[in-house]
């Protein structure tokens, strides 16, 4: 089982007939030229990046930016408070924490700033990030560049990489159905191990291990546990997870200190992925170049003309 929502054969089948809107699409935009697009966020104390988001041209939301999920959701609350969203069907999700049922409602339009989707099908949730009333992925921006700029508050959409990506460190993405993976090394004292990590901005946390990564690695006996805490997953599934302080967390030639990680003790097989999430990811700017699979970041407060060593 894995930390966020995944469809199962049923949702599955909607996305192949088109209803999801799971394909790269390139969205409209009202804005002139190629000029870039420029959409302001707010990042919350769970490090969510929230955006404001119009919806059927009369509903103004605010979605937090999920870049381990294709999908619109909104919150039961938000789906009762718009009033007028039919959700008439249902499908089979499945979180980290078992299977629920998930009522969705299609052809709907969203707007984010200038750019506009239309035929966008809109999933009912119990949770989303504090503040917020759903989520959406980086499928939103089709196949534009898409610059997170943490120091501004701004996404800003291009039409193709900019300038500036010459100054930041470029990693390998791994694109698995919408997954986005990077490579990392965990720094244990004298021992390092490299890992692969899901981009997952929605996660408020550090690092999450998946469970045959904290096993092999033997983190639980290496590093003091400063908490034992309690996540719940969009349908309300709990699931207690242990944390403490990494000495070191590497991202090309990139190195963080004290880096916070969690990992699920004694639950060998139910988290499969490592996670990278939002405490991490606010450290740096990053530049999402899908169509090439590369992922450029600089940390935040570096000038241009200082590239990572």
């Amino acid at each position: 089982m894995n930390i966020f929502f995944r469809l199962i054969p049923v949702a599955v089948a909607l996305c192949a007939a088109g209803i999801t809107g799971c394909a790269s699409t390139r969205v409209a935009m009202s804005a002139q030229g190629n000029e870039a697009v420029s959409i302001p966020f707010t990042l919350s104390k769970q490090n969510n990046i929230v955006v404001e988001v119009r919806i059927n041209d009369s509903h103004i939301v605010h979605l937090m930016l999920h870049s381990a999920s294709s999908d619109v959701t909104l919150t039961e609350e938000a789906v009762r408070r718009l009033g007028d969203i039919a959700l008439g069907n249902d499908a089979k999700i499945q979180s980290w924490g078992g299977t629920s049922d998930s009522r969705y409602s299609t052809g709907n339009r969203m707007r984010i700033g200038p750019l506009t989707r239309d035929g966008v099908t809109l999933w009912e949730n119990r949770n989303s990030g504090e503040g917020t009333d759903g989520k959406f992925g980086l499928d939103f921006f089709g196949d534009a560049v898409v610059e997170i700029d943490y120091d501004s508050g701004r996404i800003v959409v291009h039409d193709r990489l900019p300038d500036k990506a010459r100054d930041y460190q470029s990693l390998a993405i791994e694109n698995e159905d919408g997954e986005l993976y990077v490579e990392g090394l965990c720094l244990f004292g004298d021992e390092t191990r490299a890992n692969r990590f899901l981009i997952h901005s929605g996660y408020a946390g550090g690092l999450l291990l998946d469970d045959a990564f904290a096993a092999s690695s033997g983190i639980d006996g290496r590093i003091a546990i400063t908490e034992t805490s309690r996540l719940t997953d969009s349908y309300g599934h709990v699931i207690e997870v242990k944390k403490g302080v990494m000495p070191g967390f590497s991202l090309g030639r990139l190195t963080l200190s004290d880096v916070p990680v969690g990992f699920f003790s004694g639950r060998i097989g139910n988290q499969d992925k490592s996670v990278l999430g939002g405490a991490i990811l606010k450290r740096f700017n990053l530049i999402f170049d899908l169509g090439r699979k590369k992922l450029y970041l600089r940390p935040r407060g570096t000038q241009g003309s200082q590239r990572p060593a």
